[in-house]
C-alpha cells in the first residue's frame, strides 16, 4: 500500500473506531425511567381523564373528552387532575424503568455486533421487556388506576388513599399481598403489546428515517419516530388497556373473560377503542416526550463523560 493510500485510509479507520466506541457506550439503566417520569409529570391530567372515560358506565349521562375535563375540575378541583400522581411516578420508576433497562440490556447482549437489527428481533426483545416490566409495575399501576378513578365512585365506595404508600399498605392490610397483582396478566399482556409496539417500533422508525431519508440522530428524527410509535402503540394496545382498567377499577373480583363478555354484549365491539382519542392524546405526547427526554439524557451523559 502506498503512503498516499495509507493516509487516505486513516480518516476511514478513525471514523470506524469512533463509531464502534460510541456503539459500545454503556448507559445507566435508569435513563429510560427518568425520561418516563419527566413525561408523566407533564401529562398526568390526560391520564386521569382517560381512566375516567374508560370506566364510565353505559347507564346515565356519558361525557366526552372536554366534558370530562370540566367534570373532574368541578367535582374535585384542579388538583383532581393530578389524582394518583405519586402512584404514576412509582409506576414509571418500576414499569417504565424496567422495560427500558431490560430492553437496553437485551440489545447490548444480542445485537452488539449488529448495529441495524431486524424488526422481528426488536419486537422479540421489546416483548420480553414488556412482560418483565408488566409484572414489576403491576402494584403501582393498580394503585394509579384506583387513585385516578376514586372520584368517579359513589362516596361509600371510595377508598380515599392519601398517597401511593398509604394505598400500598392499606391494600396489603385489607386485601392481602395477592391483591397487589390483581389484573397482572392483563397488565403484562398490555406491557408486552405496548413495549413491542412502542420501543420496538420507535427503534425501527428511527432507523428507517435515518437510512431512507438521511435524517441525523437529532430531535426532529426523535420526534418523527416517536410520533409514529405513539400512534402504533395506542391503536394496538387499546383493547387490552380497556380490559386492564376495568379489571383494576372493579370493586368486586371479576375475570377478564367475564368483563369482555359483558362489554361485548352491552356495547358491541366498540369497547375495544373506547377512550382511543384521550389515550392517543395522552400516549402520543407521552411517547414523544419520553423518547426526546431519553435521547437528551443519553446525549448529556455522552457529553459529560467526553464521548461527544
Amino acid at each position: 500500500m502506498s503512503a498516499t493510500a495509507a493516509v487516505d485510509a486513516r480518516p476511514s479507520i478513525a471514523a470506524t473506531k469512533e463509531k464502534t466506541e460510541k456503539a459500545l457506550i454503556r448507559y445507566p439503566f435508569w435513563l429510560g425511567g427518568a425520561g418516563s417520569c419527566t413525561s408523566a409529570c407533564m401529562l398526568h391530567p390526560l391520564d386521569v381523564v382517560k381512566v375516567r372515560l374508560q370506566t364510565q358506565r353505559r347507564s346515565g349521562v356519558r361525557l366526552g373528552l372536554g366534558q370530562m375535563f370540566v367534570h373532574v375540575v368541578k367535582s374535585d378541583g384542579i388538583l383532581g387532575l393530578y389524582s394518583g400522581l405519586t402512584a404514576s411516578l412509582l409506576r414509571q420508576c418500576t414499569y417504565g424503568l424496567t422495560r427500558f433497562a431490560v430492553y437496553g440490556k437485551l440489545k447490548e447482549t444480542f445485537i452488539a455486533d449488529n448495529p441495524k437489527p431486524s424488526f422481528p428481533s426488536l419486537l422479540a426483545m421489546a416483548s420480553v421487556s414488556g412482560l418483565v416490566a408488566g409484572i414489576a409495575g403491576n402494584p403501582a399501576d393498580l394503585l394509579n388506576v384506583r387513585m385516578q378513578n376514586d372520584g368517579a365512585l359513589p362516596p361509600e365506595q371510595r377508598r380515599r388513599y392519601k398517597h401511593v404508600f398509604d394505598g400500598l399498605f392499606r391494600m396489603i392490610r385489607e386485601e392481602g399481598v395477592g391483591s397487589l397483582f390483581r389484573g397482572v396478566w392483563a397488565h403484562s399482556t398490555r406491557g408486552i403489546i405496548m413495549t413491542a409496539s412502542q420501543l420496538g417500533s420507535y427503534d425501527f422508525f428511527k432507523q428507517q428515517l435515518m437510512d431512507r431519508l438521511s435524517m441525523t440522530d437529532s430531535i426532529p428524527t426523535h420526534f418523527s419516530a416517536s410520533l409514529m410509535a405513539g400512534f402504533t402503540a395506542t391503536t394496538i394496545a387499546s383493547p387490552v388497556d380497556v380490559i386492564k382498567v376495568r379489571l383494576m377499577s372493579a370493586t368486586t373480583k371479576q375475570s377478564a373473560l367475564a368483563i369482555v363478555t359483558r362489554m361485548t354484549a352491552n356495547e358491541g365491539l366498540r369497547w375495544m377503542f373506547k377512550g382511543w382519542v384521550p389515550s392517543f392524546m395522552r400516549l402520543g405526547p407521552h411517547t414523544i416526550l419520553t423518547f426526546i427526554f431519553f435521547e437528551q439524557y443519553r446525549k448529556a451523559y455522552r457529553k459529560f463523560y467526553g464521548y461527544e
